[in-house]
């Protein structure tokens, strides 16, 4: 399976959000074969908490404006690692730290790799 068109529009949105906000090493996989409840997955860095919940606080902003409410949020209180799950894409933003020791790209690293064209 490949990514529907829903998700790359919706990881297009999402990226350019996280972008503006300074993400690092934004990275998207297309997990559509191994998992039945998400397309895509991207993952982003912030330096530390504070830019983490600017991330996640402009990814959700912006998505909400394109009609893609979240239908879950994780992590919000801790700004180490925010979760949004978006049902076809789940937007991963880490602290640096918390990005390297849970290594969700090693996780998945049989998922293709999908161009974000920023």
């Amino acid at each position: 399976m490949t990514a529907s068109d829903r998700a790359r529009e919706l990881l297009a949105i999402a990226a350019a959000a996280a972008e503006a906000k300074q993400a690092e090493d934004l990275v998207a996989l297309d997990v559509s074969g191994p998992l039945p409840f998400a397309d895509v997955f991207l993952i982003a860095s912030g330096r530390n908490e504070r830019q983490v919940l600017a991330i996640a606080a402009e990814v959700e902003e912006k998505m909400i404006e394109h009609g893609a409410k979240p239908l879950r949020r994780e992590g919000r209180s801790e700004g180490r690692w925010v979760l949004l799950d978006f049902g076809d894409l789940v937007v991963h933003v880490f602290h640096d730290e918390d990005r390297m020791y849970y290594s969700l790209e090693r996780l998945w690293s049989d998922c293709p790799v999908v161009p974000l064209g920023l």
